[in-house]
């Protein structure tokens, strides 16, 4: 029964699709918000220029989502972009260590959760990489 269930192409798709919502979603939003966005970036991370960073963000969490959505031969790729800009984001965002004692209860289990994304998301990559294959 698992075999038959995890097998069907509509499970690999629904779960693609929900890994990729919260991606899609906040890429979306900080399309409608792109102020907002810029605002983020620069509080987080102090890169400049702001608003090339965010449209960088966008890019990534509305292509990385299409990827996996669409499905596919190039699934991984979006799953180490959404791996990569997560890390990043968790660094900058979720630094546990440096925020004050109060704070750091909250930062600490969003890291972690974050850290978990990032493994789910590297094990997607794998499971759905196929290399070119080489002519002899």
């Amino acid at each position: 029964m698992a075999e038959r269930f995890l097998g069907a192409k509509w499970v690999e798709a629904v779960a693609r699709l929900a890994v990729a919502v919260p991606f899609l979603i906040s890429g979306a939003a900080k399309i409608l918000d792109f102020r907002g966005s810029i605002a983020e970036v620069r509080g987080l991370t102090g890169l400049e220029p702001a608003a090339f960073f965010a449209v960088l963000v966008i890019v990534t969490q509305l292509g990385g989502s299409v990827s996996l959505i669409a499905g596919g031969r190039f699934v991984w790729i979006g799953a180490l972009a959404l791996a990569g800009f997560t890390t990043i984001a968790t660094l900058s965002a979720h630094a546990f260590w440096l925020k004050p004692e109060a704070e750091q209860f909250l930062h600490r289990n969003i890291f972690f959760e974050h850290v978990s994304i990032v493994g789910g998301l590297v094990l997607l990559a794998i499971l759905t990489f196929k290399p070119a294959r080489t002519q002899h």
